[in-house]
């Protein structure tokens, strides 16, 4: 009797191909599945101002309010009352009145979440980077994602300026010096290299920059990447030394009343980056951890939330001033402007009448961009401790990001020979690109 469950027979050749066939069925990611290159949500937008709340935004308090709570009675809920805004049933804290009529233009993404431990340093890496803190690859940061990917818009302009400290989070990681950021601290001087001392007249400059170039003629060429990336950042460097691009940051330029209208040094950070759009930086982090108005910044545990409307009301200043300022210099559809930070608070009020940390839902904000703005995405309970509806995780915000920027959240980059996926498995907001 014939065997009915006989196993077939293959020659050498067949094998192989079946092995390259169950490999690539092996590798298929769920983008490859139902979704091709031709099929991928893209954008417009050409720039991105990220602005940084470094200690901890309290989205009950501000993007996502709910019903009011007594810090001294400790019942849970927010700590300010609610106002209308532009967009039916979309309502906000009572400290952004500036943004409220402007809320067609935003979206605040409510229910934003991540796993890392509501701890400020890794969940600062996180929300910079899209990835836990790994022990052998450091993870570029969205920053140096996005000009490795798009480069910058004019070739007299550097890719990537951090208007803040310094940090690594903030950095390109496995992706190469050559990614890395501009930085300055403080709006009343440019960035820190880039400005030649008096002494230093235009003639010597030049004769330094021909030594320079005599002693790497000389040398051998180098054969490190690394090598290559910092021999390409000396040379942007010495491009942008020149007094065409550092008169991005003479604020002095602007309007007097335009400059009151943004406000104090944050205000001066936002209108500074709207500058450096302008003059075709790509990316631009904006930290508003500054020169703290209640002692704590965003870190409202304790007493640290008896003065968070005065940044709550800077805040809402600078950035309502900055859409406004974009809309009126037909930028603001090219520009993307993200609002982030570590965590969220949780409803309940601490010993002190302060906050603690909730990483399972908070609020993210984008603005401009081109986006189809609805005012807020995604819904949380009565308390905005829970997701109910359309959860965005830290990879879906990513993949929003690089897609209204036209770029494949789909593709690998590679430490190395080791594939990463760029956004660790993002999928859009489809809606917003309605």
């Amino acid at each position: 009797m014939k065997n009915q469950c006989a196993v077939p027979s293959f020659n050498r050749r067949e094998c192989l191909a079946a092995g390259v066939a169950l490999a690539g069925g092996l590798a298929t990611s769920k983008f490859s599945l139902g979704e091709t290159s031709s099929k991928l949500i893209r954008g417009k937008a050409e720039h991105v101002i990220s602005i940084w709340l470094g200690g901890g935004m309290a989205q009950i308090d501000t993007f996502d309010p709910k019903r009011k709570g007594n810090p001294k009675a400790r019942k849970a809920g927010a700590y300010y009352d609610s106002i209308d805004t532009a967009v039916p049933d979309v309502q906000l804290c009572e400290h952004l009145k500036k943004l409220a009529p402007l809320m067609d233009r935003v979206t605040a993404v409510r229910t934003v979440n991540h796993e890392s431990i509501d701890e400020h340093a890794a969940a600062t890496n996180r929300m910079h980077t899209g990835r836990p803190i790994s022990g052998t690859v450091t993870y570029p940061s969205l920053g140096s994602l996005v000009t490795h990917e798009r480069g910058a818009v004019s070739d007299d302009a550097p890719p990537y300026v951090l208007i803040g400290y310094p940090n690594v989070t903030r950095g390109p990681g496995f992706l190469g010096a050559g990614h890395g950021y501009l930085y300055l601290t403080n709006t009343n001087e440019g960035p820190a290299g880039l400005s030649r001392p008096d002494h230093i007249t235009s003639d010597r400059q030049a004769r330094r920059e021909s030594f320079l170039a005599v002693l790497q003629k000389q040398g051998k060429a180098a054969s490190e990447q690394k090598v290559r990336d910092y021999e390409a950042a000396i040379q942007q460097s010495m491009k942008l030394s020149g007094p065409e691009f550092n008169q991005a940051f003479q604020l002095d330029k602007e309007p007097a009343e335009l400059r009151t209208r943004y406000g104090g040094e944050f205000g001066q950070r936002c209108l500074l980056s709207r500058r450096l759009v302008e003059r075709g930086v790509r990316f631009i982090e904006v930290s508003h951890n500054l020169n703290f108005l209640n002692g704590a910044g965003w870190d409202v545990h304790y007493e640290g939330i008896l003065q968070q409307h005065k940044l709550i009301q800077e805040m809402d200043t600078a950035v309502a001033t900055l859409i406004s300022d974009l809309e009126q210099k037909k930028l603001l559809d090219k520009t993307l402007i993200v609002i982030t930070t570590e965590f969220g608070r949780p409803p309940e009020f601490d010993s002190g009448g302060g906050r603690g940390h909730q990483g399972t839902a908070f609020s993210c904000v984008l603005a401009g961009g081109g986006l189809a703005h609805r005012g807020a995405w995604g819904v949380t309970d009565e308390l905005s401790k829970k997701i109910v509806e359309n959860p965005v995780g830290l990879p879906d915000f990513f993949a929003t990001i690089l897609a209204s920027l036209g770029i494949d959240y789909t593709k690998n980059l590679y430490a190395n020979d080791r594939p990463i996926p760029i956004t660790d498995g993002g999928v859009p907001v489809k809606e917003l690109f309605a």
